[in-house]
């Protein structure tokens, strides 16, 4: 059994869109629409569930599932942090006999069944994977006074994306032990790190963007 989280709870501030912008439209449908039809499409996904805030239930079914005829296997709704999601959306999981679960950002429509078949292949072999670039700009260290201290290796550096995709075991007994250890990460592949695992991490796309600001919206124009 695979089965894909998809977290569309974030509000988006930095987009400055009065809807949450997993429901903003590019090209007349949703961004979440999007995302929720690549997995549904992908024969290798058995599974979805759908991470929303509770104010937005109501909506998400009426104008995202009954309106593109969408299926997801089941809703759940998050928590206060990014973490607590993904952790409610694996509790969710316990008696399904999930084997590989894949979690992704709502916003990030682009995904690709490459990105998603990879995910699957290296999670199967290593437990615990992602996508990444390299990113095509300089990286800098600053200080506090915001002067460069350092640059990095840019040939070593990686941009990572999602879905980051795990053994379902293994990545609900990491988030269960950061729940009790009140440790705060940003993603899960942090998650995994901190318990112990190490991370495959392997070829993303640069088209695999995650929506975050309205200039990603104009670029969301051309990659539909």
């Amino acid at each position: 059994m695979i089965s894909a989280i998809i977290l569309a709870g974030g509000k988006g501030k930095r987009m400055g869109a009065p809807v949450s912008k997993q429901f903003i439209e590019i090209k007349g449908k949703p961004i979440i629409y999007y995302t929720i039809k690549k997995f549904s499409e992908n024969k290798k996904i058995d599974n979805i569930v759908v991470v929303l805030s509770k104010d937005e239930v109501v909506y998400f079914k009426e104008n995202i599932l009954e309106k593109y005829n969408l299926k997801v296997d089941n809703i759940v709704i998050g928590g206060t942090e990014r973490q607590d999601s993904v952790y409610n959306g694996l509790k969710s999981l316990e008696d399904t006999n999930t084997d590989i679960v894949l979690i992704h950002d709502g916003a990030r429509p682009f995904i690709s069944d490459r990105i998603i078949d990879d995910g699957i292949k290296f999670a199967q072999v290593y437990g615990a994977c992602a996508p990444g670039v390299m990113p095509k700009d300089t990286i800098k260290i600053k200080n506090e006074s915001n002067f460069s201290v350092s640059t990095p290796d840019r040939g070593s550096l990686v941009a990572i994306q999602t879905p980051q995709v795990f053994k379902f075991n293994e990545i609900l007994e990491c988030h269960e032990k950061i729940k009790i250890n009140n440790i705060v990460v940003t993603d899960d592949t942090m998650v995994a790190e901190k318990c112990g695992y190490s991370v495959y991490l392997y070829d993303g796309e640069y088209t695999n963007i995650k929506v975050t600001t309205p200039e990603d919206l104009i670029l969301g124009e051309k990659l539909i």
